[in-house]
């Protein structure tokens, strides 16, 4: 297998173009790629300087999830510290995790930020949306989002052996004159349910509102999860 390393746009776009299979970090098909054999030439994007930027409001795919820090807001930060183990962390991408993993950690993260995917094919670079993103596997090579006036993560514990252990994400947002919005994002199992509602200093108001809507059918642990890390936000939000 051939491994090539583009360092420009144009040149990871005609890698793409004349066939070689996006590798990330290869955390995730190695194991495949023993069993079922390996392609003829596959791309990584680590020396390309589009998709390795950390910043308060970007984050590249090809970045290693060890070096998401507190540049990123907390809920990102968060996510891809609990992940796996740090050696895992040191050659796993956010560009992986988000599009070629089952377990998809950093995702109710990203769409809770309401993060805006750039992408790279055969054809360039366009700006998509996080669904047609997963739907269609595309090489991530940017995210992009504004950032929260507070948000926050929390991974609940899980069995050995059993399901991915459940995931709460939440993040309160600014709307310009408007009151904002509150955004949670759920992973249960491998599932990965998104809600919002309108930003009220009331507590108890949003979290009717969430009850609302398909967060109220997860299971008593999962609600709980979803209330303690809502009024969290909400509480950091009001003294920001």
């Amino acid at each position: 297998m051939q491994l090539r390393l583009p360092s420009s746009m144009s040149e990871a776009q005609r890698c793409l173009a004349e066939g070689a299979v996006p590798i990330g970090g290869a955390t995730l098909v190695w194991a495949g790629w023993l069993r079922d054999g390996f392609p003829e030439q596959a791309v990584s994007l680590r020396n390309l300087p589009e998709a390795n930027t950390v910043a308060p409001e970007e984050l590249g795919g090809a970045v290693l999830l060890h070096r998401v820090d507190t540049t990123v807001p907390e809920v990102l930060h968060r996510a891809a510290s609990g992940v796996g183990t740090g050696a895992v962390r040191r050659a796993a991408t956010v560009g992986g995790n988000i599009v070629g993993s089952t377990l998809r950690c950093l995702l109710p993260a990203a769409l809770v930020l309401g993060a805006r995917p750039t992408v790279l094919d055969a054809d360039g670079v366009r700006d998509t949306d996080l669904a047609e993103l997963l739907a269609k596997r595309l090489v991530l090579l940017t995210l992009r989002w504004r950032t929260p006036l507070a948000s926050g993560y929390r991974k609940l514990d899980g069995e050995a052996g059993g399901p991915p252990p459940l995931v709460v994400a939440a993040a309160v947002h600014t709307d310009g004159d408007g009151p904002g919005r509150v955004r949670v994002a759920v992973r249960d199992g491998y599932e990965v349910l998104s809600e919002s509602t309108p930003y009220d200093p009331d507590t108890g108001q949003v979290l009717h509102a969430l009850e609302g809507t398909d967060l109220g059918s997860l299971p008593a642990a999962g609600r709980d999860a979803v209330r303690a890390q809502v009024t969290d936000v909400l509480a950091r939000a009001a003294r920001a």
